[in-house]
């Protein structure tokens, strides 16, 4: 019996081990139960604010998401334990103010990671509570992406100096989809800022990313009605009224930019090889250094001379790199030169600096190798430049061959080279083109041919056909390449059918073609109302639109100083399915989806954790159940371009697909 009794006890206690299979996943995040003080007290003296919540929780990254207003000097203690969270105000409480503390989407129940959003307790140090609100949205200018985590703020004192030296007055951060909600405000006359507050100063320095909204908001509330749905016992649903207040406004939209602000100086001088010295600046200079030789057999002499140097450029223009064609020049180890460059000063203003710089190189060859090659009777083998044919495989037939040479190129004779193309068995010679160099640096050539489809084609080069800068030739070299078919291309037309106008007329709109990563495959301005796009090669594209203000041909950011937004940018909501010897002609309506739904999930990096509708395609034979939108887009969302000061909304996407 007493046997019995102990196995029977051991099975109970292997049972009772681990966790229970089945049943519903538990969706529901915590509920707040109670707090010290409670929300909305009133003559609190006391740092400590306890929270508790009906189940266990965590805080992901309490001290990034948690914000505080007024903001704070010193940052708070924040813990969590089981239920409970605790806060403790460093700084000195303030009379008669309304505390906010917003945990955003900080607070999770601790097994499934279900999120509070939106949690927040607010108390007043005084007798009464402030209790306005401002909620809305804040994304990327240039790609629409949902900024998570960036502070939005408010200021009472709208001069445009407020956000360059004085501390945000109300504060909180935007959660995973980008929203916000500014609370505890009285009534007044507010400017809005969204910033990416790096070193945590609450306040917008030059280097940090920013948004500005461009009018004065004045927060206020009114009394609606709203319906609940009920579920009774019998499990049936019933619909009750009832009184609710709205605040206002709540429908903000904030794009941010970066002034890609930097300071001007001379940032680094190397000497990486004999024949060439490099400069690195923090900023594009207005206008370029001067650089001239101090010492050696070309003292005096500028470093710009094109007899002594070749100068390449970066195409953001804030690097210099040198080829020291002058065999004397480049065999001098020591150059000392004189710099005369812009550098900003404490307040920003660029100024001449002079500086001497001593530009070294040593061959790293031990003694014993240079005996050895004074020892050495074989005579030094030539040294050649590479040239690479950027076309070898198979070359586009909208694009030019291109070339990249490891040193810079004075001019690209053709009398060296011979293209011929196979017609039935017999090689004929094709004509090329005029050579043209990269603006940037004469590494980089480009020669226009007038290419056949689907043709094989060869090309050779005889020994020296070119010779760069430094003297060195390149070796002789023949290869064979094969052009591509007009059929294993398609095309993209998109009509855009509400171009907006400005007081010029039309404002241009540039169209981008992406890939899967964002990136920018090719590139349109809308002729008429349509963007054309030819020679694409099969996969999946996305597209977005610049309204091109300035028509300048590109996309601009803001301006802080003078309140300039950037300017607008809206993402074509479908995937576009490019297929060999297919066109696709879509109507784009740029203004129909509001702009927090506009941008393909696929291409989003900001994904929120939670679901979002599908993604949308163009191609119904592909994915039989994307044909037409989706009913949860274009619905639910109050964002859309008329909140960023266009004053330009939404309406209807068609796609026409044909076969050539």
């Amino acid at each position: 019996m007493l046997l019995f009794a102990a196995v029977a006890l051991l099975v109970a206690a292997c049972a009772s081990i681990g966790h229970p299979e089945g049943g519903p996943r538990d969706e529901t995040p915590p509920e707040y139960v109670r707090s010290t003080p409670a929300p909305g007290a009133v003559g609190v003296g006391h740092n400590k604010i306890d929270i508790f919540f009906n189940e266990n929780i965590k805080l992901e990254e309490p001290s990034n998401k948690i914000v505080i207003s007024p903001a704070q000097k010193q940052a708070p203690s924040i813990s969590s334990n089981g239920k409970h969270v605790s806060v403790e105000l460093r700084d000195t409480l303030i009379p008669n103010t309304t505390y906010t503390i917003d945990f955003s989407d900080a607070v999770r129940d601790l097994n499934e990671g279900n999120i509070l959003d939106g949690f927040a307790v607010d108390f007043s140090t005084g007798e009464s509570i402030d209790t306005l609100r401002i909620s809305g949205m804040v994304f990327e200018a240039r790609t629409l992406e949902p900024a998570q985590g960036m502070v939005v703020g408010v200021y009472s004192n709208l001069a445009d100096s407020a956000v360059r030296t004085l501390p945000l007055e109300r504060v909180a951060k935007t959660n995973q989809y980008g929203q916000f909600t500014i609370r505890g405000l009285r009534p007044g006359t507010y400017n809005i800022f969204a910033i990416n507050d790096v070193n945590h100063d609450w306040h917008w320095d030059r280097s940090e990313d920013v948004a500005i909204y461009p009018v004065t908001v004045s927060p206020s509330s009114e009394q609606i009605e709203v319906a609940d749905t009920l579920l009774s016992s019998q499990r049936t649903d019933s619909v009750a009224m009832r009184r609710a207040t709205r605040f206002l406004p709540d429908d903000v939209l904030l794009t941010w930019f970066n002034e890609d602000y930097k300071p001007y100086y001379l940032r680094d001088n190397k000497r990486p090889q004999r024949n060439q010295l490099t400069f690195l600046f923090g900023a594009t200079p207005d206008t370029p250094p001067e650089l001239t030789i101090l010492s050696g057999p070309r003292a005096g002499r500028s470093l710009f001379h094109p007899a002594m140097t070749a100068v390449e450029r970066s195409a953001s223009g804030d690097s210099l790199v040198f080829w020291l064609r002058d065999p004397e020049l480049a065999a001098t180890d020591s150059l000392l030169i004189r710099a005369v460059y812009q550098k900003s000063d404490s307040l920003d203003r660029p100024q001449l600096q002079t500086d001497t710089l001593r530009m070294f190189f040593r061959d790293r060859k031990s003694k014993k190798d240079k005996k050895k090659e004074e020892a050495d009777t074989v005579a030094p083998q030539p040294v050649f430049m590479d040239l690479k044919f950027e076309g070898a495989g198979a070359q586009e037939l909208n694009l030019p061959m291109k070339f990249m040479a490891s040193e810079p190129l004075d001019s690209f004779p053709l009398g060296g080279f011979r293209l011929e193309m196979l017609t039935d068995t017999v090689w004929t010679d094709v004509t090329m083109g005029k050579p043209v160099a990269d603006s940037l640096s004469t590494r980089f050539w480009q020669i226009p041919v007038k290419w056949e489809e689907g043709t094989k084609y060869r090309l050779t080069a005889d020994s020296l056909a070119v010779t760069g800068v430094l003297g060195h030739g390149i070796r002789p070299f023949s290869t064979e390449f094969t052009t591509r078919s007009l059929f294993d291309y398609g095309n993209v037309r998109l009509n855009i059918t509400d171009i907006p106008s400005d007081s010029v007329g039309p404002v241009q709109v540039i169209v981008e073609l992406l890939d899967g990563s964002d990136k920018v495959v090719a590139t349109s301005i809308v002729s008429g109302t349509q963007a054309a796009f030819s020679y694409l090669a099969p996969g999946k594209y996305y597209a977005r639109a610049i309204l091109d203000v300035n028509a300048n041909g590109q996309w601009d950011r803001g301006n802080v100083a003078t309140r300039t937004l950037p300017e607008d940018v809206v993402y074509y909501s479908k995937r576009l399915n490019v297929r060999k010897n297919w066109d696709i002609s879509q109507d784009w309506s740029l203004f129909e989806i509001p702009v927090d739904l506009q941008k393909p999930l696929e291409v989003k990096k900001n994904k929120p954790k939670t679901r979002e509708p599908q993604q949308r395609d163009t191609d119904d034979q592909e994915d039989e159940d994307d044909s037409g939108l989706n009913d949860t887009w274009g619905n639910g969302s109050q964002y859309n371009n008329a909140h960023r000061g266009s004053g330009r909304l939404s309406g209807g996407m068609q796609s026409v697909k044909t076969q050539r």
